[in-house]
């Protein structure tokens, strides 16, 4: 204070309004920043629900445009799948029948020696058995698969079976197993050998045509798997008339083609246009709201700002012009009203005889 106070009360009275009026200022600060705090989280709220609903149509939108173009893709890929299956079904009766065809002649004179061996063999009275590929690998064995044959046999009459009849004595001993193998040769070998007197030795001219039937029906049969190996093999498939089922699969394919480019131009579309409209469409819905809101906002904002500088100017008024006079501890309209009071009253003359008194009831 740069003059005297001439008038205490008054004094008094204007640092309270002083007080007052900047309680006010700030009560109305806090209401200011809670309003803004509350618009903008209102105005985030109102933004992020505008991109989320954005995102989410933009995603549906392109979801269902994929799976439009993916049920027809899954279509062509089930009729190319069901075509390819039918050209091989085809292509497969195609290489049976060509089999056939290529190899029928030679099945042909297989029979015709087969049957030749057969009426030969019971004119001159071999019996029946003797026709078997068993009987030719135990007595007139040629060729490795007969002599496979030839070896099993031995090996399961002259192994097998007398270490197995061993075994399933109780108690064995090497004297068992000496008479299991001399029971096993004298039966086996007697076998064998008696007929091999009834057949091989009685019917030789009938048994060597036979081995040259036998063999020249094997060297028919070795050439039916080259034959039959030989057409798997080929690559050229103009014999089996695919032509229908190329064109179909190439139709297949070319449309297949067609609708995947047709998805990348429609998403490529969507994504570059439809994108666009979409998010303003949207956007336009809540634009109104949005900006009623940024403008409610931007008011907040100022009148939090001038506030501020209200308060700010008030607290350094009061600082300058009473507190550092009067004192900040009695600066409270309480306190000021009762050193008025006490001045009023005639206890005291000025503003620090009422702070004194003041004191003295406090105490």
């Amino acid at each position: 204070m740069t003059q005297p106070i001439t008038d205490q009360v008054g004094f008094l009275g204007e640092a309270c309004r002083a007080v007052q009026e900047l309680s006010v200022s700030r009560s109305l600060l806090e209401k200011f920043r809670l309003e803004e705090k509350s618009l903008s989280k209102e105005l985030e709220t109102e933004r992020k629900a505008v991109t989320d609903a954005i995102s989410l149509t933009v995603k549906k939108r392109m979801e269902e445009i994929s799976e439009t173009y993916d049920r027809e893709i899954a279509k062509e890929q089930e009729h190319l799948k069901r075509v390819r299956a039918q050209r091989e079904k085809a292509k497969n009766q195609g290489i049976k029948e060509r089999i056939q065809e290529e190899t029928s002649e030679l099945k042909s004179k297989n029979k015709d020696l087969l049957l030749e061996m057969k009426n030969f063999f019971k004119q001159e009275q071999v019996p029946v058995f003797c026709r078997s590929n068993w009987f030719y690998s135990l007595y007139l064995p040629k060729g490795f698969g007969e002599f496979t044959t030839l070896f099993v046999t031995l090996m399961l009459c002259f192994l097998v079976i007398p270490y197995g009849v061993y075994y399933l004595i109780p108690k064995p001993t090497v004297l068992h197993l000496v008479m299991i193998y001399f029971a096993a040769i004298l039966f086996f070998g007697g076998i064998y050998i008696l007929i091999n007197n009834k057949t091989k030795v009685k019917h030789q001219r009938a048994l060597t045509k036979g081995r040259m039937i036998k063999n020249q029906v094997k060297d028919n049969k070795r050439m039916i798997r080259l034959i039959v190996r030989s057409i798997r093999k080929d690559r050229n498939e103009t014999f089996y008339n695919l032509e229908k089922y190329d064109d179909e699969i190439a139709q297949v394919e070319h449309d297949l083609a067609d609708i995947g480019d047709h998805k990348m131009e429609a998403l490529n579309t969507f994504d570059k246009v439809t994108r666009t409209i979409i998010s303003d469409e949207i956007a336009d819905a809540k634009k109104e709201k949005i900006m009623q809101l940024e403008n409610e906002y931007e008011t907040a904002v100022e009148n939090n700002k001038e506030a501020q500088i209200r308060v700010k100017e008030q607290t350094l008024f009061i600082n300058d012009n009473y507190a550092s006079y009067i004192g900040k501890e009695f600066m409270t309209p309480e306190i000021l009203d009762k050193l008025a009071d006490i001045i009023r009253m005639g206890k005291a003359e000025t503003i620090s005889q009422a702070k004194n008194f003041y004191n003295n009831l406090s105490e």
